[in-house]
């Protein structure tokens, strides 16, 4: 079967919610990265055969095929067509593995895998109204911060634990930040601020250096009153996008493009709808041996911190080196764009990857009413 490649990819920096990219609307998020990841690459967007881009919720300045509209914003050619992919937190993971199969299936040789989400400008969940009786009738739907929480009580999950693993997510971020290490990943976004001057964005805006494990304790308890879930050991609301282009070893040749790494196998399972967040574990399994590959063969992991319950229950099972799990923070801290999140830990997992002359790395998400979604890539 054919190679799909990633030759690269670049990100926004992530914002919080009503913060630095507050008032950038997606489509145009969207299209600068886009416009970004030309220049980087120097790829001729006319060779371009599709772009994916992965968003959740589709509606208002989200809506009308986003992942058409951003490429005719960014002055793609009108003959790149474009198409939007919503695998809920997973989506831009999602529209990696769709453009790598397009490309192992001789599809296409060309794809941009994208994804954008501003959680401010389109607040989560306004893209649906009401569950089905009838679904209903079978599972007990209930909110993700819930499902965070069964999930503590069937691992046996302390609020210590918890807050720990949470305070070390910003410590490790904001290291990472002081070391540069996101510069390769990131990009210059240009926004207005509040003195009506244009400034130029660079950090992800969600790693606090000066959270405390206090601070964490003094947290209240959002879901359950009795509970063991806030929102310090949540992911962070954020806007931000991402973009990662594809190539086949055709057209690596023929571009003279130099991939950084290729795909290897990839997986996506369901789970119980009501627990919802524990797909990690399977997805981790199922990846693993379409790749023929031992746990202990992979040299980074990218677990998404949707929840510190979700990637603290995945350990429980799996035993990792911790030192090789979300190395540099992971949502809790740099925060969760939905429909960006899966290019961010794919550029994240290659470029500790590349720090670390590491070979595989490990991408795996849990998302809403039970899946997960998992990559395995090799550095090349």
């Amino acid at each position: 079967m054919a190679e799909a490649y990633i030759v690269d990819g670049v990100r926004t920096p992530f914002g919080k919610r009503k913060g630095i990219l507050k008032d950038v609307r997606p489509d145009d998020l969207a299209a600068v990265t886009l416009k970004q990841l030309v220049d980087r690459t120097h790829v001729d967007p006319h060779d371009v055969e599709d772009v994916r881009l992965g968003c959740v919720t589709q509606v208002g300045e989200q809506g009308y095929n986003i992942g058409r509209l951003a490429p005719l914003i960014a002055g793609f050619p009108v003959e790149v067509p474009g198409t939007t992919v919503n695998r809920m937190c997973a989506s831009s993971l999602e529209t990696v593995n769709q453009a790598a199969q397009a490309i192992k299936a001789d599809m296409h040789d060309v794809v941009i895998a994208a994804g954008v989400e501003s959680m401010t400008r389109v607040p989560m969940g306004s893209d649906g109204s009401s569950f089905s009786d009838q679904l209903l009738a079978q599972y007990n739907i209930v909110p993700q911060g819930i499902s965070a929480e069964m999930i503590a009580a069937k691992w046996h999950l302390t609020r210590e634990e918890l807050d720990r693993y949470s305070y070390e997510s910003h410590m490790r971020a904001v290291a990472a930040q002081n070391a540069h290490f996101f510069d390769k990943e990131t990009f210059a976004v240009e926004v207005r601020g509040e003195d009506g001057q244009m400034h130029e964005v660079r950090q992800d805006e969600g790693p606090r250096a000066d959270t405390t494990m206090e601070k964490m304790a003094s947290l209240r308890l959002p879901f359950k009153p009795d509970g063991v879930v806030t929102a310090g050991s949540s992911s962070q609301i954020s806007d931000g996008a991402s973009a990662l282009l594809m190539a086949s070893e055709q057209a690596v040749r023929q571009h003279g493009f130099t991939p950084r790494a290729r795909i290897v196998a990839m997986a996506v399972v369901g789970v119980d709808p009501v627990i919802m967040l524990t797909g990690p574990i399977p997805a981790t399994r199922k990846v693993l041996d379409k790749a023929g590959l031992r746990f202990d063969d992979i040299d980074v992991f990218e677990v998404n911190e949707a929840f510190a319950s979700v990637v603290l229950a995945w350990g429980q099972e799996y035993h990792p080196d911790w030192n090789k799990v979300n190395v540099n923070g992971g949502a809790i801290a740099l925060g969760h764009p939905l429909g960006a999140s899966g290019g961010r830990l794919v550029l994240t997992a290659l470029n500790q990857l590349e720090a670390t002359q590491g070979r595989y790395g490990l991408i795996t998400m849990c998302i809403g009413w039970g899946m997960a979604v998992a990559t395995i890539i090799e550095r090349v």
